[in-house]
């Protein structure tokens, strides 16, 4: 059966393509995806510095988009400057005051240009300290991902514009993810901007009392995008391999932002090591359950990754959700063979997420587990009472448990539910197959 160790959450997004930009394929001497790539790894960290001098994140991406251009204008023909993100961040500030000048028939607009424009006595030094900023804006960064997922905002509106300010993704790609018209993400984005600055949504880093609440709503939005990733709710791509790196890309964001926190790195972690298993995770076209998969084409290097975060979260001592999951997945990379898999240590770490992080999902979980070490008779005792009949996992872990206590009938029966509930083709062809297995249709 699948090897999900968390809940489908079906308001994640699914992208087809990473962002691109659409000059030639090399303009000049510098190539424009080497553009792209400085783009799109300052754009968050731009933004949220934006964003912070000037109040107005339409402005900031506006002036943001013109610095861009610019860019493209610029660099073919000199070249890449010596820092990109200080040119960027110098030019975007420029250009935000000139917007801001243009717009002087708005007495507030006008008043914040004045008082800009002043505390630049010196232009050249000024741009200078811009420059230097660029590696010391962090915390901007931080106080954006908190407000892209504010509890105030909608579940969707949170994913969509953590992946439009922090990762740079455009309107039309986004739309795309969630399979939405344009015009409708465009206002999606735009009413939930105009929450932010009409509800007063406050731009910084929560209060330490309040920091684990909120903290847990953003690594919730990342882990959401990359299960999405890992295995996409519906569309003809079984697994989204830009969105998961995107997910580890961010997270790994937060991770230097709070290095401390160690549920940050618990979720790397997770990612680290449920990533490693991608080569192996489709095969023709048809998922492969993790008892089938080829482990000698795990990635190594993020298991390494994954297994030393694991480690340090386990110095902590400070267990909590994410931390857990990594374990679990930690245990299944470690064993050679699915033979191997001690089972016992998997459903101790079950025991201790129940107590942690309650809820039917765990339970489900940990009694697929009970069941490798006492029998289907057990584990369907477990399954059978959770009250998730609305969730097709539920019916792939019974159906699985079925069919290992020669109930052929029953076992079709709940693959047919599961097929009915879920529009992954290659999780559906895993499905049809194990149907095949039992009716010899």
């Amino acid at each position: 059966m699948p090897d999900d160790t968390a809940p489908r959450i079906d308001t994640a997004p699914r992208i087809d393509t990473a962002p691109r930009i659409e000059p030639a394929p090399r303009i000049g001497a510098v190539p424009a995806r080497s553009i792209e790539q400085v783009f799109r790894a300052e754009h968050g960290r731009l933004v949220a510095t934006l964003i912070r001098r000037f109040g107005d994140i339409d402005l900031a991406e506006e002036a943001l988009g013109d610095a861009l251009v610019a860019a493209l204008q610029t660099w073919p023909e000199q070249g890449l400057p010596p820092n990109p993100g200080g040119w960027l961040t110098t030019t975007a500030t420029n250009r935000a005051i000139d917007r801001i000048r243009r717009e002087s028939t708005r007495d507030a607009r006008h008043r914040q240009a004045s008082a800009q424009t002043l505390t630049q006595h010196d232009p050249i030094a000024e741009r200078d300290r811009q420059e230097e900023e660029v590696g010391v804006i962090t915390d901007d960064r931080l106080r954006l991902i908190f407000t892209c997922c504010h509890p105030a905002l909608a579940p969707e509106a949170r994913v969509a514009l953590t992946l439009r300010l922090l990762g740079g993704l455009t309107s039309t790609e986004i739309a795309q993810a969630f399979l939405v018209p344009e015009p409708t993400m465009a206002q999606r984005l735009t009413r939930a901007k105009r929450k932010i600055k009409t509800a007063g949504i406050p731009y910084r880093v929560p209060q330490a009392e309040d920091l684990p609440a909120r903290l847990a709503g953003v690594l919730a939005v990342l882990y959401l995008i990359f299960n999405e990733g890992y295995l996409a709710s519906s569309g003809d791509q079984p697994v989204r391999d830009d969105l998961c790196a995107e997910a580890i890309r961010l997270t790994r964001v937060v991770r230097g932002l709070l290095p401390d926190e160690p549920e940050v790195a618990g979720l790397l972690a997770l990612m680290l090591l449920t990533q490693a298993r991608r080569a192996t995770r489709v095969a023709g076209g048809v998922l492969v359950p993790l008892d089938e998969q080829d482990r000698t084409a795990w990635s190594r290097d993020l298991i390494g990754q994954g297994h030393e975060l694991v480690r340090e979260c386990l110095r902590r001592n400070r267990p909590g959700q994410y931390q857990l999951l990594a374990a679990i997945n930690a245990v299944h990379t470690d064993a050679p063979t699915a033979a191997d898999t001690d089972w016992g240590q998997i459903v101790a770490l079950y025991d201790q997420l129940r107590r942690v992080h309650p809820s039917p999902i765990v339970e489900l979980n940990r009694a697929v587990a009970v069941a490798e070490l006492d029998g289907p008779a057990v584990g369907l005792a477990l399954v059978e009472p959770l009250d998730l009949a609305g969730y097709h996992p539920w019916h792939v872990a019974r159906a699985d448990l079925l069919r290992r206590l020669d109930r052929p009938q029953d076992a079709a029966a709940a693959y047919e539910r599961a097929l009915g509930m879920t529009e992954n083709e290659a999780e559906r062809a895993f499905l049809r197959r194990k149907q095949r297995e039992l009716t010899g249709r």
